[in-house]
């Protein structure tokens, strides 16, 4: 079903988060749609005037960000090998997305856009109050990315079909439901069109 949706679009960022060639490649099946879809939402966004974000999971070498007490992270800090996947080309954003000269990166060290970084800050500058946003994994930095944006009185947007998680049961129930109650849900399609319309946004 189409899902119609309008924006100010000066007013908007469009955030890319945790597209590195290694976590695109592990959660993303097939890649090529994805990476379909998402490319024509930057496109799209970059052609209505909306700024865009990438965000990376990065880390210095020997990982000093992690704390032995995240359970997520701290497994990461003990094997190097699993460290491979935030480094050289497999930690860098997917080639076949970006980023342009006037995109903005931003490197995080936890789940969340926001934690520990200057994102917000960089939004408020920007006098940014809606989000749209896609990104791997669903419930992982989509979810806390999405909380944090909500609490901060953000009007977020998700990009359905250019989420991806390896639980896709939770994938449907986060997109279905939690998300659609902070927030609101679309489709790749949906974003293209608003961002081909007349576009003087609401």
């Amino acid at each position: 079903m189409e899902n119609q949706v309008s924006f100010n679009f000066a007013r908007t960022a469009l955030l890319a988060m945790d597209c590195q060639a290694g976590i695109v490649s592990i959660y993303a099946q097939p890649q090529e749609e994805f990476l379909g879809r998402a490319a024509s939402v930057l496109a799209a966004a970059r052609g209505a005037g909306v700024k865009v974000i990438y965000v990376q999971v990065g880390f210095r070498p020997g990982l000093p960000e992690v704390s032995s007490r995240n359970k997520l992270f701290a497994p990461l800090k003990a094997n190097p090998e699993h460290q491979q996947l935030f480094q050289g080309p497999a930690g860098a954003i997917h080639p076949a997305l970006g980023p342009e000269p006037a995109d903005i990166v931003v490197t995080k060290h936890r789940v969340s856009a926001f934690t520990g970084t200057d994102l917000e800050m960089l939004l408020r500058a920007g006098e940014i109050d809606t989000l749209v946003m896609f990104g791997i994994a669903t419930s992982g930095v989509v979810l806390s990315t999405l909380l944090d944006a909500f609490d901060a009185d953000f009007r977020v947007l998700v990009i359905a079909d250019c989420c991806a998680d390896r639980d896709a049961e939770l994938h449907s129930a986060l997109l279905g439901k939690l998300f659609t109650a902070r927030g609101e849900v679309l489709t790749a399609g949906d974003f293209v069109k608003a961002c081909e319309s007349s576009g003087a946004g609401a």
